[in-house]
């Protein structure tokens, strides 16, 4: 009995021994894993930390250029496909002259506000009513600016963009491609499910989906910035979300305009969301001082803003905004120009003044804070990025074709017609 008792004592001990050797391995490699963790965890906190956002003050702001154009001017047009292109021309001319800030408003008297059909949009102030005519222009621009891999998500199908196909593409600076390797991104941020305070998921145009720390509310449209040579690929990129402003004040690259609607003339000032309003204001009318009598560079501002009439001008718009006691509309403006001197036509469209205008301008205009010349141009698509597929198409047709053997001696060359037609449309 004595024997049984210390075998039973000796093979329980053995048991306490390789129990106590068990849990000091699971311990060691709890210990490991933890380790490795806080080494990822480390590693990743400087990656951000190798993303930085510079604090800019007011003071030191990029200067800005606002534009804003009559709703009514959609009324002009006799189709809804040239409804639809005049808002593309727009666009197009706010993107080519970067513009940062494209403001709709409504020139058109009170009682007809209140018969007309009214609609209602969301804009950065939140969800907007005005006339049918001034949403259906704001929200074809909103679409034209926005990034194409984001327009599904911010964009359902609706009526007024049934005819943005036959737009032109803005080509934007800020539309970026997969495989552009620019440090700042716009993205939505997505519904994907994080750790409670491990911030959030930002669908950015990427083949994953970036993470950033702040804890966002889903379906928002962002701005990201990826660390400097980020390998764009990797599923665990992270990212800092930043201010719209910041790409324009740290690259000089265009970043798109935002959209704002304006009821009446009057709230096309006192709505700016600059602080301090627009410090130059500038109307545009025939009846105006002629442009090319200012000295060069002479309208100094921080934020200009360039006020287009309708069919009929702008001072419809004054009559109709009972908020407004100015006699005329001359007094409205720091500077009232005409900037079509000796035009041919009776009268120049809106779409055409806002081409003509801004170009004018721009030898007038003086920014207290410029932004920086863009070089980053090998990081964002270029222009031979634009309809690639159909230069490879015309490279295989310009290619020198073999000449058919032929048995006759005296047989004429053989000269493919279509191919020599369509050369001239190359």
């Amino acid at each position: 009995m004595k024997v049984n008792q210390k075998k039973r004592l000796k093979e329980r001990e053995k048991m306490e021994l390789k129990e106590i050797k068990r849990q000091k391995r699971q311990q060691n490699l709890l210990n490991r894993v933890k380790e490795q963790f806080e080494e990822i965890e480390q590693e990743k906190q400087a990656a951000l930390d190798d993303v930085p956002v510079p604090v800019v003050s007011e003071d030191q702001r990029v200067s800005t250029v606002s534009i804003a154009v009559p709703g009514s001017i959609m009324e002009n047009a006799q189709s809804p496909e040239l409804r639809t292109y005049l808002a593309g021309q727009i666009a197009r001319a706010a993107c080519v002259f970067q513009v940062d800030e494209v403001i709709v408003f409504d020139d058109c008297a009170p009682h007809n506000q209140g018969t007309d059909r009214m609609a209602s949009i969301e804009t950065s102030e939140g969800a907007t009513s005005a006339r049918r005519c001034c949403i259906q222009l704001a929200r074809i621009l909103q679409y034209l600016e926005c990034p194409q891999y984001l327009r599904k998500y911010f964009f359902p199908i609706h009526n007024d963009l049934k005819y943005c196909g036959l737009l032109n593409p803005l080509d934007s600076q800020h539309h970026l491609r997969q495989l552009s390797e620019f440090v700042f991104r716009e993205g939505i941020v997505t519904n994907k499910p994080v750790k409670m305070g491990k911030g959030s998921f930002v669908n950015v145009g990427l083949l994953n989906d970036v993470r950033v720390d702040d804890v966002l509310e889903p379906n928002v449209r962002v701005t990201v910035k990826l660390p400097e040579g980020a390998e764009l690929k990797s599923r665990k990129l992270r990212a800092k979300v930043v201010p719209p402003s910041q790409p324009r004040q740290e690259t000089g690259i265009y970043w798109g305009y935002t959209v704002r609607i304006a009821n009446s003339l009057s709230q096309v000032f006192t709505k700016s969301p600059y602080k301090g309003g627009y410090d130059l204001t500038i109307g545009t009318s025939d009846r105006g001082t002629n442009v090319h009598e200012l000295e060069a560079k002479s309208l100094s501002y921080r934020h200009a803003l360039v006020v287009f009439g309708g069919v009929l001008g702008l001072e419809p718009a004054l009559e109709s905004d009972t908020k407004l006691t100015v006699d005329s509309v001359e007094d409205l403006f720091d500077e009232y120009l005409n900037t079509v001197p000796g035009q041919g036509s009776r009268t120049v469209r809106t779409e055409e003044a806002i081409l003509i205008s801004m170009a004018a301008l721009g030898g007038k205009l003086h920014p207290v804070n410029a932004p920086k010349p863009f070089a980053c141009f090998d990081a964002i698509p270029q222009s031979k990025d634009t309809g690639i597929q159909q230069y490879a198409f015309n490279d295989v047709r310009t290619k020198p074709k073999k000449t058919p053997k032929t048995s006759v001696p005296d047989a004429l060359p053989v000269v493919n017609v279509v191919d020599d037609y369509m050369s001239r449309f190359d």
